[in-house]
């Protein structure tokens, strides 16, 4: 779940990044002059300014890892998530190889041999403590590199006041729910979008895929292939052109309209109801929303298995720190560090102890419906070496299957990501 899936933007600008690498390259690791082991850390930036920076969590718990384990020093790079990856890349190129990364994306590592397999640098018991829909999501061919970090489950937001100007009872439970209370809206509610679908490029392949989850269909089968233009999807498209893009129940063009203009219309009154995840819940506050939350309605009933999103934590072989990594990693995922890291930055838990210490606190009754649906979450194909190149393709064109032929426009995308994925 890159940034943009947890928060809208960071303007956060950091100075550039300079690692050395240590290390003999063997599984014992390389120690420093003074026989003491250096870990080199790399994490994304999860806060919007400096005063709330994540370089300030990963400081405090280097500090406190290391009084606990003096023998492991860790050396703290916190980068922005505009630059991380780029960054990341150039010192994969020069050598200078991380030990430990946080970030978006894993898969990419896999296919260049670079990582360590999860059950190598985490402890039984810390593997044991991982929301199993997670850990499986860090798979690649069945063995796990990808260790989730954090994560994000997705929900149906709807605007209680507009409901009760409409006068609708409760949120659409199905997809004829859906139109028929759009309907009302735009009818009592004008000067609003009755539904805000964002099919636009920052974060259509998530949108597209949480309405193909409602009819059976999605991205890929079980075996892991392509199936963009399933019939289910297929059917899926033609139906939100004929039932909400047509009639004008939505935005005049979703493939040109990106997530934070659905949010930000979310937030300020404007939109009757859309498809959210948690940060969505501090600006529906911030715009004094009266807003309420439910399953994202499916075809004939609410999803059962909702989209979920996480960013990952990996751990690279090179500098030969293996056992280093796990006495960290260990100390990284004790349930006080991910409970005060989650909290900071209103995010939710990838491990059984933090979601059971969050459920149970009372303090995140706001959470409370996303809680309940993380450890049913469907993912994209992440340890598909081809998805980051497919989903770039998702998010440049697959809104304009409402605009023109659904079958055509998935048909075309199917072909792309059948090729992408012949090539990997």
């Amino acid at each position: 779940m890159h940034k943009r899936f947890l928060a809208l933007s960071t303007a956060c600008a950091l100075g550039a990044l300079a690692l050395t690498a240590c290390g003999s390259g063997s599984d014992g690791g390389g120690a420093d002059a003074d026989g003491k082991v250096t870990l080199k850390l790399v994490a994304a930036d999860y806060g919007d300014k400096e005063s709330n920076s994540s370089r300030t969590y990963w400081n405090n718990l280097a500090a406190a890892f290391t009084a606990a384990n003096p023998n492991i020093r860790v050396d703290v790079q916190v980068v922005n998530w505009n630059d991380i990856d780029k960054q990341v890349r150039t010192m994969i190129q020069s050598g200078n190889v991380p030990d430990v990364l946080q970030t978006g994306g894993y898969a990419d590592k896999v296919a260049d041999d670079l990582l360590y397999k999860a059950e190598d640098v985490l402890s039984t018991g810390t593997r044991a403590n991982f929301i199993d829909s997670f850990a499986e999501a860090g798979q690649v061919k069945g063995v796990q590199y990808g260790i989730p970090f954090v994560s994000s489950a997705r929900a149906l937001f709807y605007n209680k006041t507009l409901f009760q100007q409409a006068g609708i009872s409760q949120p659409p439970a199905t997809w004829e729910d859906v139109r028929k209370d759009a309907e009302l809206l735009k009818a009592k509610a004008p000067g609003t979008t009755p539904y805000a679908l964002p099919l636009g490029p920052e974060e259509a392949q998530g949108e597209s895929m949480m309405w193909e989850l409602g009819n059976g269909g999605g991205p890929t089968d079980k075996d892991g292939a392509y199936t963009i233009d399933s019939p289910a999807n297929v059917e899926t498209f033609s139906w939100l052109k004929a039932n909400l893009v047509d009639p004008g129940l939505t935005y005049a063009n979703p493939a040109t309209t990106d997530r934070k203009t659905a949010f930000a219309d979310f937030a300020a009154g404007k939109a009757g109801m859309l498809n959210g995840h948690p940060s969505l819940i501090q600006m529906a506050r911030d715009g004094k929303v009266d807003y309420g939350v439910a399953p994202i309605p499916g075809k004939t009933g609410p999803l059962k298995s909702t989209l979920g999103v996480a960013d990952w934590t990996m751990a690279f072989k090179k500098n030969g720190h293996r056992d280093q990594i796990r006495t960290f990693l260990d100390f990284v995922y004790a349930k006080d560090n991910t409970l005060r890291f989650d909290e900071t930055y209103n995010l939710m838990p990838v491990t059984q102890d933090t979601l059971r210490e969050m459920t149970g606190s009372g303090k995140h009754k706001d959470l409370e419906p996303f809680f309940a649906l993380l450890p049913h979450a469907a993912f994209y194909p992440l340890g598909d070496t081809s998805w980051d190149t497919v989903s770039a393709e998702l998010k440049k064109t697959v809104g304009t299957a409402l605009t023109g032929d659904p079958a055509k426009v998935l048909g075309a995308l199917q072909k792309k990501a059948k090729d992408t994925a012949a090539d990997k």
